[in-house]
């Protein structure tokens, strides 16, 4: 498996983001509160993590939802995957929302999401008069019936 070096700062006291096992393709990244946030059903806020990282050209951080805390407490990330760019430089943050039932808290140190660097590639269009036919064709959304 290849590693890429990333340049990080961490003003939180929280452990920088790191990989929960050999085979996890997520890092876990925490909330870094003054006090706890409170979630009510359907509400969205934007936690601060405290972590701002300087990423090769060429690759992107995607902040993704963490499955335990979507199926415990119903809270899941909003802008899903969110893209970090290589030339952002500003503090981390995940946009978190309560799609539960009931007021849900987020904890100073919660892991929040997980954080995925991925290679990109970038797209140079040309604008043609007509596309190659394919057997699908402009069926989508469900055009095969299947479940």
């Amino acid at each position: 498996m290849q590693e890429v070096v990333i340049q990080i700062i961490n003003q939180s006291d929280n452990d920088i983001p790191s990989y929960a096992t050999a085979g996890s393709a997520g890092m876990d990244i925490r909330a870094n509160l003054i006090a706890p946030v409170t979630l009510q059903p359907l509400q969205r806020e934007m936690v601060p993590t405290g972590i701002f990282i300087e990423l090769p050209e060429g690759y992107e951080a995607q902040v993704r939802p963490r499955s335990g805390l979507a199926n415990k407490q119903g809270i899941t990330c909003l802008n899903s995957p969110g893209t970090v760019d290589s030339d952002y430089r500003g503090e981390i943050k995940v946009i978190l929302i309560n799609l539960s039932h009931q007021e849900q808290q987020i904890q100073h140190g919660d892991r929040i999401a997980q954080m995925i660097i991925a290679k990109v590639e970038r797209a140079k269009w040309k604008l043609v008069q007509q596309l190659n036919e394919t057997v699908r064709g402009h069926g989508g959304f469900g055009h095969t019936g299947i479940n």
